[in-house]
């Protein structure tokens, strides 16, 4: 305990200056909004990076706090094994969070890569912030990833099988079970139509 520690205990104050950082801490968690910047599709990460450089080399950590890129995990098959990997929820689209003023507008909006916010108010109008139920809904896709993708495959939707004993098979989906990730296609084998059940990473739409 450093001799700051030990006058403030002697003082009682100890407790309410921890109590005191954990608020601070707490407070700057959640302090500013969230807003969707948008950039050229596979562009994402060199301007996460760019906004990392600004926001040190400006001095703008006091009003622009986080940078992300939307993921989620999904299996997709290669060379016949199942494995897990990240995909981008919005390709060409990133979210900040930050105290919206003139100067961190500026800096965010004049990032190189950026082409300008989502959602503003007008001609020149300032961006509208997400509201709290779509932050969740994009920053934990496993909560809500059944009803993206019930969006995503719809029954009727023409597909083609990329993987597994019916790979190459083309058909129409006729159920969608987003709450297992699984879809049934009707294809035709031996001159008959035929469902079976496939998962989502084991079909694309044509």
């Amino acid at each position: 305990m450093n001799q700051e520690e030990l006058e403030l205990v002697s003082s009682g104050e100890i407790e309410t200056a921890k109590e005191s950082k954990e608020t601070a801490s707490n407070e700057e968690a959640q302090a500013g909004e969230w807003y969707v910047i948008h950039t050229y599709a596979g562009h994402e990460n060199k301007v996460q990076a760019n906004l990392f450089k600004r926001i040190e080399t400006l001095g703008m950590k006091d009003k622009i706090f986080e940078v992300i890129i939307p993921v989620e995990e999904q299996f997709e098959f290669k060379g016949g094994k199942r494995v897990k990997v990240e995909k981008k929820i919005y390709p060409g689209y990133l979210l900040v969070r930050m105290i919206l003023t003139d100067d961190s507008w500026y800096v965010v909006r004049n990032t190189l890569g950026v082409t300008g916010f989502v959602g503003t108010t007008g001609s020149g109008g300032k961006p509208v912030p997400l509201s709290k139920e779509e932050v969740e809904h994009i920053l934990n896709p496993e909560k809500s990833g059944a009803v993206r993708y019930k969006e995503i495959y719809k029954e009727g939707d023409p597909v083609e099988i990329t993987s597994g004993p019916f790979a190459k098979f083309r058909g129409k989906i006729k159920e969608v079970y987003p709450e297992k990730a699984k879809v049934k296609v009707l294809i035709t084998i031996f001159g008959r139509e035929t469902p079976v059940e496939i998962e989502y990473g084991q079909i694309e739409k044509i």
